[in-house]
């Protein structure tokens, strides 16, 4: 029982996806989930289950994303991998507006521009002095 007990302490309500560290226990959480879960895991240990029976009843009624390593299905692949989409996406998106980014233009200016434009930098010239 205390196995039981000790597995649903490190299994945390938030997948693999987050660090080890980040994701609480059901011990450490003040969510309502984990608070149903510790209610429930006592419950079934008053009641003379065995550590099995716990948590297949948690799997039955929360599904796989209980567990700290939820098992690859089709139902879990989004855990195992969303970070490497997201990143991969991110990272696609990145290229493409690094590639679509476009020279800028080289202005052609008028002979009478390009004398106002000397004026004006003799004239700032003249104030820094």
């Amino acid at each position: 029982m205390l196995r039981v007990l000790a597995f649903l302490l490190l299994a945390a309500t938030v997948p693999w996806v987050y660090a080890k560290e980040a994701a609480p226990t059901i011990a450490d959480s003040n969510a309502p989930l984990a608070e149903d879960l510790r209610n429930q895991v006592r419950e079934k240990m008053r009641q003379g289950s065995s550590d099995s029976e716990i948590l297949a009843y948690m799997v039955a009624r929360y599904g796989d994303f209980v567990l700290y390593r939820p098992p690859f299905k089709l139902t879990t692949a989004l855990l195992w991998f969303g970070p490497l989409l997201l990143l991969a996406g991110g990272f696609l998106v990145l290229v493409r507006r690094i590639l679509r980014r476009r020279p800028a233009k080289d202005f052609e200016i008028t002979a009478s521009e390009r004398t106002r434009a000397a004026e004006l930098l003799a004239g700032n010239e003249a104030e820094r002095r």
